[in-house]
């Protein structure tokens, strides 16, 4: 018999139970669509940690301002202002796993170009905070050297403010205000678009360090040298632990802190929390693994039970081919052929679901998924092999009965 003819055959008999091939597929497809799911959202899940590592800068730690207390009641994060500028010159010149420190102010204020008007975060920084955090000059230039020290009125802005105040327009030698104060902008950042999170990374505004404690409000707070955080740049990944347990200490012996007394900053590294947050998606994937297999499992069960009970129903169909001339390995390729069609009808329908279930999640439920057609090429091939491996075993059966024995079955 031709593969084409057991093709036929295979179609025609599940046309003729429509109901039961229908249930028999159900196993498979749940199964083959939580495969797709799984893969498309463990995908999405490490685009969106690497679209955070994008925005945050490659191998970077935060070092911010602490808890005050008071009477026993404490204040919230930043109310202890104890940072300086020399805080991170002396973390360059004392911890070698540390590349970058660079000090920061920040504020959030009106921005004003003519008539038009944008509320935005703005950042005192010097050039190495835009090295730390991997921004890229666009159009125009970084500050300079004198600039970042005579407290020049320069700016350099991002991508939303040159389409919120320019309207797309090169911005490079214009006059904005920030706090009245007029600023010339000397460059513009490449852009980087939204967060996963929603945070857009573009909407900002930097200043050098300097102009920022003497022309802007943000000043005020922040006298003498005191900043609001250090950024740093760790050497390697490899280093980051190293690099914090060296800021820690450092930094504890600079603001003569006794043993066992709590810090008065915070070190943040942030790729820790991005770990947790890797840990937990992946745990969220095995456990759609896991309803995948079982899934699967379930349904080729349901496929050997089913070709069992069609192997019985068909016994004198199985009787007459082989009294014409029928070889055992025809009836094997028959109800092998028949198992492995009842898996891919099931495979194709859970490749829709599943795909269809991904774009719903981009879509509506704001979650970041990959669809790959790599994975849908392989939950088919296992969605094969299972009506393989469960239906060989009925057509093993159907294949060594006896004709004679057949033919007499009523």
């Amino acid at each position: 018999m031709k593969l084409s003819d057991s093709l036929l055959s295979a179609v025609s008999s599940l046309r003729a139970n429509k109901l039961r091939t229908a249930l028999t597929t159900l196993g498979i497809i749940i199964g083959v669509s939580a495969v797709i799911a799984m893969v498309g959202v463990g995908k999405g899940a490490q685009l969106r940690i690497e679209e955070t590592i994008q925005g945050l800068g490659e191998n970077v730690l935060f070092v911010r301002n602490g808890t005050s207390v008071a009477g026993g009641v404490r204040g919230g994060a930043n109310s202890k202002i104890s940072l300086t500028e020399a805080d991170a010159a002396a973390i360059i010149a004392g911890a070698p796993s540390i590349l970058i420190a660079a000090p920061t102010l920040r504020a959030t204020g009106q921005i004003i170009f003519g008539n038009t008007n944008w509320f935005s975060t703005i950042y005192g920084v010097g050039d190495t905070y835009l090295q730390a955090r991997d921004w890229q000059i666009e159009n125009g230039r970084t500050f300079s050297t004198n600039e970042e020290r005579s407290s020049t009125k320069v700016v350099i802005v991002g991508q939303t403010i040159i389409d919120q105040l320019f309207f797309g327009q090169d911005p490079v030698g214009e006059t904005i205000r920030i706090d009245r104060i007029p600023f010339r902008v000397v460059g513009t950042i490449r852009a980087k678009g939204e967060s996963s999170w929603g945070r857009d990374h573009d909407d900002v505004v930097f200043v050098p360090l300097s102009a920022a404690r003497s022309r802007l409000d943000v000043g005020k707070r922040y006298r003498g040298n005191l900043v609001r955080d250090i950024t740093l740049k760790a050497r390697s990944a490899d280093l980051l632990e190293t690099a914090e347990q060296e800021v820690t200490d450092l930094l504890r012996e600079r603001h003569r802190i006794r043993p066992g007394a709590p810090d008065d900053f915070y070190v943040r590294n942030v790729a820790q929390y991005l770990e947790a947050r890797a840990k937990s998606e992946r745990t969220m994937s095995l456990l759609l693994a896991a309803v995948a297999g079982i899934s699967l499992l379930v349904g080729g069960i349901g496929i050997m039970n089913i070709m069992l009970v069609s192997v019985t129903e068909r016994t004198r169909e199985v009787g007459l081919r082989m009294a014409v001339g029928a070889r055992r390995i025809d009836i094997l390729v028959q109800f092998v052929t028949e198992a492995m069609a009842v898996s891919l009808i099931g495979g194709a329908i859970g490749v829709a679901l599943g795909l269809g279930g991904l774009l719903t999640a981009a879509r509506f439920g704001d979650w970041p998924v990959v669809i790959s057609p790599f994975s849908a090429v392989i939950a088919m091939g296992f969605a094969a092999l299972i009506g393989v491996f469960f239906g060989y075993y009925p057509a093993h059966k159907a294949s060594r009965l006896d004709p004679i024995v057949a033919l007499r079955r009523e």
